[in-house]
């Protein structure tokens, strides 16, 4: 009996597959990428630029089995996904276990089926080297723009830094959102609402077709109706209808799934899962095409789920010109499924895309839209009430449409019968004072959709580029408290005219996407000396370079080399001329030395500072503390930030302060540091040494259950504790695991030495290879030919 290889991604993905195939046929996971680019040199030999591959340090191992199981198979056959990134796993297999064209097959599937594995496994094709080189040409482009502008960050900025070719645009839009909201004037208005009887004693909600700019105009508005008689002038109904959405794309799965309360790395994480489980078909993807397959079984669903009358086939196109990712939507292997996955999470997602499918294939909602003009004689002014009736509810039975969190849907659902000419009898007039409101902050969904607005990254770029500019600190995930302010109220009720003064609360906002000061900085530094890498267009433009390099037409050595021939060069200039930033900000001048205070990137991060850097007396410095940030704190906040530490008494004969650091504010005590926890109402400025003293007893409460076991040694003492995931051994700032099924209270110090020792003889260094040349001969010889 023949032996055969199938080498996929991941493990799940094995297990699934394996389930479809023979018993001569072995299926195992490389675990993602088995190379990368090597750390030394970038990677890259910058005179030709081509990529220098190594074998991850991690993946060794599997490597070494791989090539094993390799050698005694009579066919292997590369499973991992059809995109770019899977393409290219297929590629670097084929070439680290020095596989041959004749016993090596490519396959490819959009969903883990029993039906799917047997097609792809008769229709095998060769690795698609088109592909790969766009894969190559982005990661390439990718590790030369880090590679050579992160140092940049680190002289002129702060230490530590990054910069990224996708990454730094989407810091850029948050930014930029960030400072229109910022500069943003809210300009007030006058809006006019009336609530009249009909002649059945049914309430009519109505507003004025115009506002008023001034309070006086509205107040004069109600002053000239007060005594007037209201009246119903037109009555028109018209037919309307509502249309399903295509099936999801990435990205419209990414946004539909926020509703759910999930991130977009969470979103693609359970995605990935239940494709991996057989469930859905492929996730990365930015098609809307349904198969024929799909198309058939949503026809048999349909009709026995809601009838005939709710079907409604439809076959949809994209309107992205660069679709390229999988040839069909994300929907469910099999329609007739309603509920799959293993926990909560997986579930929830898999319902929603089951809906989303099978409504794309339901009826249009059938509406009745109605619109009644109410108007008093000697005034052109109308009040106009609107409403909408659901005739026949189409795909709406499945899966409601919900309106994105700024609209404002004017049809307040069903009206009362009224007639042309009918007296309306006015029940209550309000006049209120309106503000306009800026454009909304981004969130991950929003952001997610502008990036593909505006054609930068792929499906399979979003995710990580938003978690990577918050790993890197430049966004955080965050909410914005309330502020207030006065608005003027008119109420006319019984012929009497009421004003009031009331307060609002506005500007509240809920896990938002915000710039932390180091992104706007970076952002601000970036965009004044590289603004062709910032474009919004010149970002688009590459995206649709490695379309065309997948597209076998466009050669991705060039493409490379025509940007780095202008790139570098400034980088150099760059490097040479541009000006330390800080984004320093004058905030006034210290009452008591008259020196300036300025708010600016230090060191460690945001601070405020008093005096000059050029000043014999050394300036003072003190850290912003969360929620501060240096385009918005004012003096009298930073002078408040040097009365720190803030001395509240003694306990135990030891001096308890307050203070705060990189990690926000906290006590300290006797060498020791215990977080304040401003959830439960603690501040800097008001907590008393009754609430320190507590929260001291509470961290030594929590030290005490945390710990084990010591030992003494002339090394830095050894400690044996229990953390989140089980016990460890700690010794000074290191951690070591201690082996499953070891008792850890029953440790001796021979055996925590051992295991220390043994944890410290790992290899660290990183074995350098390049990608064979006869296996890659023998690739481009099997290349598909476009």
């Amino acid at each position: 009996m023949s032996m055969n290889l199938v080498i996929v991604e991941s493990p799940a993905k094995a297990k699934t597959i394996k389930k479809f195939l023979g018993n001569d046929f072995e299926v195992e996971s490389s675990y993602g990428h088995i190379t990368d680019l090597a750390k030394k040199d970038m990677g890259i030999d910058m005179k030709t630029l081509e990529p220098i591959y190594q074998v991850s340090p991690d993946k060794k191992e599997i490597v070494k089995k791989l090539k094993s199981l390799a050698k005694k198979a009579d066919t292997v056959w590369l499973a991992s996904d059809e995109d770019r990134e899977g393409e290219a796993i297929s590629w670097h297999l084929y070439n680290e276990l020095n596989l041959s064209p004749e016993k090596t097959k490519r396959i490819v599937f959009h969903e883990i089926t029993k039906n799917a594995i047997q097609k792809a496994i008769q229709n095998p094709r060769d690795i698609d080297v088109n592909l790969v080189n766009a894969q190559q040409a982005r990661r390439v482009l990718d590790r030369i723009v880090g590679f050579e502008m992160s140092p940049i960050l680190w002289s002129k900025v702060k230490a530590g830094l990054s910069a990224g070719r996708v990454q730094s645009v989407a810091v850029r839009l948050i930014c930029e959102r960030e400072k229109q909201i910022l500069d943003f004037v809210p300009v007030a208005s006058y809006k006019i609402e009336a609530n009249f009887y009909n002649k059945t004693q049914n309430i009519l909600k109505s507003k004025l077709n115009v506002d008023f700019e001034k309070y006086e105009e509205a107040l004069g508005f109600i002053q000239i109706v007060k005594d007037k008689t209201f009246s119903v002038s037109n009555v028109e109904t018209r037919p309307g209808k509502r249309t399903p959405s295509a099936p999801f794309t990435t990205s419209t799965l990414q946004q539909e799934a926020s509703r759910l309360g999930f991130s977009v790395s969470r979103t693609m994480r359970i995605a990935q899962q239940l494709y991996e489980s057989g469930h859905i078909t492929y996730m990365r993807t930015d098609s809307v095409n349904l198969s024929e397959e799909a198309l058939n079984a949503a026809v048999h669903v349909v009709t026995e789920e809601f009838g005939k009358e709710y079907l409604q086939t439809r076959q949809y196109t994209t309107k992205n010109k660069s679709a390229q990712e999988a040839h069909e939507a994300i929907r469910p292997t099999n329609l007739a499924v309603k509920e799959a996955g293993g926990d909560d999470a997986q579930k929830k997602l898999y319902h929603l895309i089951w809906r989303r499918t099978l409504a794309s294939q339901m009826s249009d909602a059938k509406l009745e839209r109605t619109i009644i003009d109410i108007t008093t004689p000697d005034v052109k002014e109308k009040f106009t009430a609107r409403g909408e009736v659901i005739v026949f509810d189409g795909f709406l039975k499945l899966y409601q449409i919900q309106n994105d969190e700024d609209s404002e849907d004017e049809d307040s659902g069903l009206l009362p019968k009224v007639e042309n000419g009918e007296i309306l009898q006015l029940d209550r007039m309000t006049g209120e004072e309106k503000f306009s409101r800026p454009a909304a902050r981004y969130n991950e969904a929003s952001l997610v959709r502008k990036l593909e607005e505006l054609g930068i990254g792929r499906p399979s770029t979003y995710a990580p580029t938003i978690s990577t500019i918050q790993k890197r600190q430049y966004v955080e995930v965050g909410d914005l408290e309330p502020k207030q302010r006065e608005v003027r109220k008119i109420i006319l009720n019984n012929q009497n005219i009421t004003e009031s003064v009331e307060v609002e609360n506005y500007g509240a906002d809920r896990r938002k996407l915000l710039p932390t000061d180091i992104g706007l900085v970076v952002n601000g530094f970036l965009t004044d000396h590289f603004p062709n890498i910032l474009d919004y267009g010149f970002t688009a433009k590459v995206e649709e370079d490695f379309d065309s390099i997948a597209g076998g037409n466009e050669n991705w050595k060039e493409m490379l080399g025509d940007f780095y021939k202008d790139f570098h060069p400034h980088v150099e200039e760059v490097k040479e001329t541009a000006d330390r930033a800080t984004g320093e900000r004058l905030l006034g001048t210290d009452p008591e030395s008259g020196k300036n205070i300025y708010a600016r990137i230090g060191r460690f991060g945001p601070m405020v500072q008093i005096g000059e850097s050029e000043d014999e007396e050394k300036p003072k410095f003190a850290g912003l503390m969360k929620g501060q940030q240096i385009s918005t704190i004012t003096l009298e906040e930073a002078l408040k930030l040097f009365e720190l530490p803030r001395y509240l008494g003694d306990y135990e004969e030891k001096k308890v302060e307050v203070n705060t650091g990189r990690f926000g504010p906290y006590v300290k005590h006797d060498g020791k540091f215990v977080s304040l926890k401003p959830k439960e109402g603690d501040e800097i400025s008001t907590i008393t040494l009754e609430r320190a003293v507590d929260l001291i007893e509470a961290k030594r409460e929590s030290d005490r259950n945390k710990f084990i076991k010591s030992f003494e040694t002339e090394e830095p003492v050894i400690e044996i504790l229990n953390g989140r995931w089980g016990p460890y051994i700690k010794q000074g700032k290191e951690n070591f695991k201690i082996p499953k099924d070891t008792e850890a209270a029953q440790l001796s110090l021979e055996q925590v030495l051992k295991i220390i020792a043994e944890s410290g003889s790992k290899p660290k260094t990183k074995a350098k290879t390049k990608a064979p040349a006869k296996a890659k001969a023998q690739t481009k010889t099997k290349a598909k030919k476009k």
